[in-house]
């Protein structure tokens, strides 16, 4: 028997704007950044992006894998008592560098702009485009999922419901 994703939590991975996204260091010691990520349901995976100045997410994923996505924090995504998402899985950072939003045009529209409305500044036109090019210097890093556990209404005392993705229909 085979268990599906609620849709209460795919509309976690679609509106919430920030996840905290954990790798670990050299010495195994988890770090975690505030990052938007994408939720992506064909190939089921998350799309995240940091910048070519804070290449240390990428650094510890090509040395460990194994990351994990918590969306614990509703504020502005406009739903009422959501779960708390967990996804653990692993990424991969591919070494090329995107320099702008050609392939990306989802990306920056649904996460990052509709997300982040004052970011939008900067690339309200031409000229700012060109001044703030270094903010499209992008890595990506792809996390596929291997395990989901949610809180229902965000309720950390209750335990945690669990899927593992292999059994996802």
């Amino acid at each position: 028997m085979f268990a599906s994703i609620p849709p209460e939590v795919t509309a976690v991975w679609q509106n919430f704007r920030v996840c905290e996204f954990s790798t670990m260091a050299k010495d195994g010691t988890p770090i975690t950044w505030p990052l938007a990520a994408q939720y992506q349901p064909d190939p089921f995976r998350f799309l995240l992006t940091t910048s070519i100045g804070l290449p240390q997410k990428a650094i510890n994923i090509r040395r460990n894998p194994r990351v994990s996505l918590l969306f614990s924090d509703p504020t502005g995504s406009g739903l009422e008592n959501p779960p708390a998402v967990l996804v653990q899985g692993t990424a991969t950072a591919p070494d090329n560098v995107i320099t702008g939003v050609n392939g990306l045009e989802a990306y920056w529209r649904d996460t990052i702009f509709r997300r982040q409305p004052a970011s939008k500044i900067f690339s309200s036109n031409f000229l700012m485009r060109k001044l703030m090019d270094w903010y499209y210097m992008r890595l990506l890093i792809f996390v596929t999922p291997e395990i989901l556990h949610w809180w229902p209404e965000g309720d950390f005392s209750r335990p945690a419901r669990a899927i593992k993705v292999k059994d996802v229909e």
